[in-house]
């Protein structure tokens, strides 16, 4: 910016002869005043209560989505001063429908907010809302467009519900065999010969042998024990 003699100003505006700066002025003005801003947030918001989804730009959208998500966060209370708080905010539309070219009044949008959207979100904590870009642009100023919409039930849910995934490394080790180390067999492969002899038990119907019943004897066990070569039992 610059003065009247082109100088810089350094972002300085001039307002009544005096230099003023744009202090602790956030939010977004959206080329309107304060009372229009206040008109648009509350029709974006019950036009999104009452048909699920709106499309608008993306700058209107991003300035409504706080607004509604803590109109749902009062409807999830459910109490009294949430449904007060409510209507003070949002202020009361009807929600008709046409039947042979007469609106008939169905219910109202805070009553579809409190009895059908905040029930819905009972087990959600925050992002009850979502934006999804349009691959197209709005005709006269070339704006952005988006599309403004409650997340599904289903889809609530399904975060909440939804098991957790346990990594590999917290899943405990298989134990293993006690014989050992076991090769595992191909699908394909047949399994190794067996010795049938020893598998089978013996035959206990016939005789006992005393070869196979009596033990061992050590080498020179079948001799007596007597004096040793060149000892005499001199006394």
């Amino acid at each position: 910016m610059t003065d009247q003699a082109g100088a810089p100003t350094g972002g300085i505006e001039k307002k009544d002869g005096k230099d003023t700066m744009r202090h602790q002025v956030a939010g977004r003005h959206l080329n309107r005043t304060s009372a229009h801003r206040r008109a648009l947030r509350r029709n974006l918001a019950a036009s999104l209560f009452e048909h699920g989804t709106i499309t608008t730009t993306r700058q209107k959208a991003k300035f409504v989505q706080p607004f509604a998500e803590r109109l749902v966060s009062l409807a999830k209370d459910g109490s009294l001063h949430a449904r007060r708080r409510a209507i003070t905010l949002l202020q009361e539309r009807d929600i008709c429908k046409v039947e042979d070219g007469v609106p008939v009044k169905e219910t109202t949008v805070i009553r579809k907010l409190f009895s059908e959207i905040g029930p819905q979100y009972r087990s959600r904590n925050g992002g009850y809302t979502r934006i999804i870009h349009l691959p197209f642009r709005r005709i006269g100023d070339n704006g952005q467009l988006v599309m403004l919409q409650l997340v599904a039930e289903s889809a609530a849910t399904s975060a909440a519900a939804a098991p957790r995934r346990r990594s590999k490394s917290a899943r405990p080790a298989k134990p293993a065999p006690a014989g050992g180390d076991v090769a595992e067999a191909a699908p394909g492969d047949s399994p190794p010969p067996v010795d049938q002899a020893e598998t089978e038990p013996a035959d206990a119907s016939g005789p006992p042998d005393p070869a196979a019943a009596e033990p061992a004897r050590p080498a020179g066990a079948d001799s007596p024990a007597g004096p040793k070569d060149g000892q005499g039992a001199a006394s």
